[in-house]
């Protein structure tokens, strides 16, 4: 795809849940990404607008709120400040950080509703839906969970199994149950409006298919290819909820917008409350470039779903990428906010004060661009003590000290060093390799840049700081202090000058580090800086006889004591939660599902029948498909034991199975059937067998 010129950027990173705080994984995956890119763009003299802010709607606020005893305002309104106040106290430079319970969102988003629904492009339709009775809800899609039709897993959700990737809607779903109560939900007729996302997929393959196979990062675009691929099928965009934006029709009482819906709106209302009357031109303008930052369980919605939306209103511009991320694990295992088990960013703040760009270089240097990375404390620790305090403050340290021990902290010379000895040539060619090596890194550094590939952007930037800590050790000053300091000048003006431009590559990545940098330089930087982006090569920071201000150290060693404390703090978490583990064990048994009458018992046909052949289902690491002779019949039933038993075990096994259950087709095949099992406080499945053996039909009563 051909680039074109921009006059403009909008910028945005993906709206928060306001459930719970902001941990590293959400760092990582969307808001470094997007501050490292915005900030590269203002240093370019870009028109850019970087927009976020809470997402505040959903099931998931409301279950939240209950838990907590509040009202759902009360609810987001604490996680809406403590995530507002994180993202500042880090440094995350958004031009606004907005909400979608503000008004002007209201407004927004029910007149991008009434925009498609005037043109008829809504599907009313009344379907039976599950019904969580317990709790009194309606159950959104993530809200339900059982057993994926397609491999087995059975914590597939209502929506996507995220183990094998399968686009599924509740129904789909073999023994659902509530994630809120845990019960087994009841279908109930509701009416809703569905987006016919259907009607979009020709549309979405030239756009998207075709038209950024060769921009768009490969696991944003293999994604957004396989949901594609398995065809598209119309999306409800209303929920039964009370909290949320009202659908904006007379039959549409007690309806609110589905949270997908309402939030990508959310860029849009967000741009409004900054920029006012002049909003229109950040998403109506085709000069300019919409870019989404977001991490890769969001995929479907800003590549697929939100364009969809955007091409159906009419007026708006689509996104030109969505460089997604995918996840970052702690300490081997995935982040996870109901385990607690994470690296909190306010907690983070101030375990490490004034150590922002610590965090910002580490999730940087291991950003799960392509593929899921890991965070480890360790890590952590090498990485400050032997890049940041080892090269980067090594060589900026080395330089200041040298230039106030032999000029009294004032730059030196940059006058022609004549070739008149073996040194001095030695010197010049050193020089030579560095300057060529220097202009390469800067090159590459934005390059790496403009491609959304900010670990080697970073990388190349921390270049500078080898090839100058290289060009000191080869050269040697020191010793050449005693015979010739014109040379020792004219290296100092060189290294001075390394500095500096190390000190302006550095503000999209480590901008606390660049402010320091200049301070000690005693250097303006603007006028500087904007030359360097511009030009793309070194520039001349400060000329000879500038006056520098006293050398002070950029980055101290992560010490030991500090890393075991956080350590220490996940392993107590884990700890506590295989105490509560180890007391629902030794308190095993499930509580007793409600009543029923005999009669009910009496509807299902139990029957003894013997396994006479069993293989693996393919494709499934759950699913055996079993033959199962019934006394009456030879049926197929597909039971989920693939991990418990081989098919080698169980074929002669006599087993109990319910026989009049109607059949269930799963991966292609009919299951006439279901093994009933038993499973132990440690998950362990045990088929439920006679103590001696029956004919093969017998009945269980």
């Amino acid at each position: 795809m051909m680039k074109k010129d921009f006059k403009r950027y909008t910028v945005t990173a993906a709206l928060p849940y306001a459930n719970g705080p902001l941990h590293i994984g959400h760092v990582a995956g969307a808001y470094l990404p997007a501050d490292t890119y915005v900030r590269y763009l203002r240093l370019k003299g870009e028109d850019v607008a970087f927009v976020c802010g809470s997402d505040e709607h959903g099931v998931a606020i409301t279950i939240g709120a209950k838990k907590e005893g509040v009202s759902p305002k009360a609810f987001v309104d604490k996680y809406h400040e403590l995530m507002k106040k994180a993202f500042a106290d880090f440094g995350i430079s958004f031009d606004i950080y907005s909400r979608t319970s503000n008004k002007i969102h209201y407004d927004t988003a029910q007149d991008f509703f009434r925009k498609i629904d005037a043109q008829h492009l809504f599907l009313e339709e009344t379907s039976d839906q599950y019904f969580d009775e317990q709790e009194g809800i309606f159950l959104a899609d993530r809200y339900i969970a059982g057993t994926c039709p397609n491999c087995g897993h059975t914590n597939a959700y209502g929506d996507q199994c995220e183990k094998c990737g399968t686009s599924l809607s509740p129904k789909q779903l073999i023994n659902p149950r509530s994630t809120v109560s845990g019960n087994t939900p009841v279908l109930k007729p509701t009416k809703h409006w569905y987006f016919p996302l259907d009607k979009f997929e020709g549309w979405l393959k030239d756009w998207l298919i075709e038209g950024h196979k060769s921009d768009w990062k490969t696991n944003v675009y293999g994604q957004c290819k396989s949901w594609i691929d398995q065809g598209l099928q119309p999306r409800s965009i209303t929920r039964d909820l009370e909290w949320g934006i009202p659908v904006p029709r007379e039959d549409g009482k007690g309806k609110v917008l589905y949270v997908w819906f309402d939030a990508p709106i959310g860029y849009i209302s967000a741009t409004k409350e900054l920029k006012g009357a002049d909003w229109e031109k950040y998403w109506k303008s085709d000069d300019t470039r919409l870019i989404h930052f977001i991490g890769k369980d969001n995929i479907v919605f800003h590549c697929i779903i939100f364009p969809s939306m955007l091409k159906a209103e009419g007026t708006f511009i689509l996104p030109d990428n969505v460089p997604a991320n995918e996840f970052l694990n702690l300490e081997g295992e995935k982040l996870s906010t109901s385990r607690n088990h994470a690296v909190w960013l306010h907690e983070y703040l101030v375990d490490f004060p004034g150590r922002r760009d610590e965090l910002r270089y580490v999730l940087n240097s291991i950003s799960p661009e392509t593929k899921d990375a890991d965070f480890t404390w360790k890590d952590y620790q090498q990485k400050v003590n032997s890049e940041l305090v080892a090269i980067l403050g090594n060589f900026v340290n080395r330089v200041m000290v040298l230039t106030w021990k032999y000029f009294e902290g004032k730059v030196p010379a940059s006058h022609e060093l004549p070739n008149t000895s073996d040194k001095r040539k030695r010197i010049l060619d050193l020089y030579n390799l560095a300057h060529i090596d220097l202009n390469k890194s800067v090159a590459e550094m934005v390059k790496a840049l403009e491609d959304f590939r900010f670990r080697d952007a970073q990388f190349h930037m921390m270049n500078l700081a080898r090839v100058g800590n290289k060009f000191l050790a080869d050269t040697e000053p020191w010793k050449l202090a005693k015979e010739d300091m014109e040379a020792v000048g004219c290296i100092l003006n060189y290294a001075l000058t390394v500095v500096g431009n190390i000190s302006i590559a550095c503000q999209p990545f480590l901008p606390d580090t660049a402010r320091n940098i200049h301070a000690q330089l005693n250097m303006d930087a603007s006028e500087v800086s904007k030359k360097f982006w511009k030009s793309q090569t070194l520039v001349e920071p400060v000329g000879a006889g500038h006056q520098l201000n006293p050398a002070a150290l950029l980055f101290r060693n992560v010490e030991d004591t500090e890393i075991e404390v956080q350590v220490e703090k996940l392993r107590k978490v884990k700890a506590a939660k295989m105490e509560v583990s180890t007391t629902v064990i030794e308190n095993p048994v499930k509580p007793l599902k409600e009543i029923v009458t005999i009669d009910d018992f009496g509807k299902l046909d139990i029957r003894v029948g013997t396994i006479t052949a069993a293989t693996k289902m393919e494709k499934s690491d759950k699913l055996l498909k079993l033959t199962v002779d019934s006394g009456l019949d030879t049926r197929t039933i597909l039971s989920g034991i693939a991990k418990h038993y081989t098919p080698e075990e169980v074929i002669g096994k006599q087993v109990t199975f319910i026989a009049n259950l109607a059949p269930r087709k799963m991966m292609g095949t009919e299951s006439q059937g279901m093994i009933l099992m038993a499973e132990d406080s440690d998950g362990k499945l045990r088929l439920l067998q006679p103590n001696e053996v029956v004919r093969p039909g017998s009945t269980v009563s």
